[in-house]
């Protein structure tokens, strides 16, 4: 094995860890999820036990990541970034950082609907910044029914209730940036149940 595969090889453990942490996941859900033990994946997190094609395959797949981005293979030239939505409750996000951990951004984008959605406010821990590319933004937070249009920006706690949605119906595009927490909340990995700090209509 050349020393530049193997200097890949030894940080696929602690990127796998730090991905696992930031989707909130257990190692037992994994576990679950991949059909990998936990004594295995606990051994490939720790660098125990080296990563294979076998091994890693199923990880992308539940994570929902390019194989690439588990090992954080070098470039090959191509200038090109391949970006892949995540889709979750009705909305598209396109993830802009590919470091796992630290505060996370996105660009989101809220469908066109006939009629637009009735406010469900949900709190979870964390804190969020938007600004809004396109359309009009409906923003609610806590007493506060605000319309924001594009170049307008918002920053909030996000222990306060608050939801985003269309104000009339258009297709809405943003820019979200946001730390661990909300990412558990908006765009996590399954297996994961609905709770009171996931919006089901974000």
């Amino acid at each position: 094995m050349d020393r530049e595969t193997r200097d890949v090889l030894d940080v696929v453990g602690p990127r796998l860890r730090a991905l696992r942490r930031e989707r909130g996941v257990t190692l037992a859900d994994l576990a679950e999820a991949t059909g990998v033990s936990e004594s295995t994946l606990s051994r490939l997190e720790s660098g125990r036990r080296r990563a294979t094609l076998e091994l890693l395959l199923p990880l992308a797949r539940t994570y929902d990541v390019p194989l690439d981005d588990l090992v954080c293979a070098p470039r090959t030239g191509d200038p090109r970034i391949h970006l892949k939505p995540i889709r979750r409750f009705g909305m598209t996000f396109v993830p802009l950082s590919r470091r796992p951990g630290g505060t996370q951004a996105f660009k989101m984008i809220i469908p066109a609907r006939p009629e637009p959605l009735e406010p469900t406010p949900r709190t979870h821990e964390g804190f969020e910044w938007l600004y809004v590319l396109n359309g009009r933004l409906r923003l609610v937070l806590g007493e506060h029914d605000l319309t924001l249009t594009p170049g307008e920006v918002a920053e909030f706690d996000t222990s306060s209730p608050h939801w985003l949605g269309s104000a009339d119906g258009g297709v809405v595009e943003l820019l979200i940036l946001f730390g661990l927490q909300g990412v558990r909340a908006h765009v996590r990995a399954a297996p994961a149940s609905t709770s009171t700090s996931t919006s089901s209509d974000r």
